[in-house]
């Protein structure tokens, strides 16, 4: 059917039906990769996290003179099906992270029929910039954010007859639940775009609540890290800098919606 065309509400849940299908089929197959490949997965790019010679712990080390040790944690599963269910976690949420891109896709080509043309120009690129940021986001969480997480908390001990033994529920939900929201955190400047294209906010909006912002900023840092200082500078910095890219891209967007007029 042309875009053009009116089409019925049942004509718009059947186009979202068959949006949502072909969503889960791309999510579905790759999480099928996943799950085939799973212990190299779990041991390469999640149980490696609590080691020194992560790629994230050599570079502070080298650069920063920040160099840790290897973790005496041990692993484990307490529950009879701890295992499995952590797996197909760990393949679905693979799944949706890695077809994000085309995620993204279905739901534009969902919602642009329904748009003008000037608003369609303007969103040209959003995909793109949407997938561009959210990547940025995860690769973020995954180098920086949840190895910090998982060493400061590996290494505490408030008595040394104390041992460390996670589950892998625990250790998997901190790792994946850091990558993820680092990665929405990283969607900051489209939603200031967004919402400065259907007038919520502007330019003058996020100058006047910089300082405010920049507190919910160190909040949110001090959530999603373990409570050490260092921790927490690292988070925030590029978050804080993201708010002033916000800024910037409301500023354009009035521009060109100036312009347009």
């Amino acid at each position: 059917m042309s875009e053009n065309q009116q089409m019925t509400f049942l004509q718009h849940l059947d186009e979202l039906r068959w949006r949502l299908v072909r969503m889960a089929i791309a999510i579905i197959c790759v999480a099928v990769i996943i799950w085939i490949y799973q212990e190299w997965i779990m041991n390469h790019l999640f149980l490696s996290m609590k080691n020194k010679d992560f790629v994230s712990f050599r570079l502070l080390c080298k650069y920063f003179g920040v160099c840790v040790s290897d973790t005496t944690v041990k692993m484990q599963s307490m529950t009879v099906s701890g295992q499995f269910n952590y797996a197909m976690m760990m393949s679905v949420i693979g799944g949706i992270i890695i077809t994000s891109p085309y995620i993204f896709y279905q739901i534009w080509a969902f919602v642009k029929p329904g748009l003008k043309q000037k608003e369609i120009s303007a969103a040209k690129g959003l995909v793109f910039y949407v997938s561009l940021c959210f990547f940025m986001g995860i690769f973020f969480g995954y180098y920086v954010v949840a190895p910090l997480t998982i060493q400061f908390f590996s290494s505490f001990q408030i008595s040394s007859q104390i041992e460390n033994n996670f589950t892998i529920g625990s250790y998997m939900g901190t790792v994946i639940s850091t990558v993820f929201y680092t990665g929405l955190l990283f969607l900051l400047p489209i939603a200031s775009y967004i919402l400065t294209k259907i007038g919520l906010i502007g330019p003058d909006f996020l100058k006047k609540y910089r300082r405010h912002a920049i507190v919910v900023i160190l909040i949110i840092s001090a959530i999603i890290t373990p409570p050490d200082m260092l921790s927490q500078i690292i988070v925030s910095i590029p978050i804080i800098l993201l708010y002033e890219i916000g800024i910037i891209v409301s500023k354009r967007s009035i521009k060109q919606s100036a312009q347009v007029e």
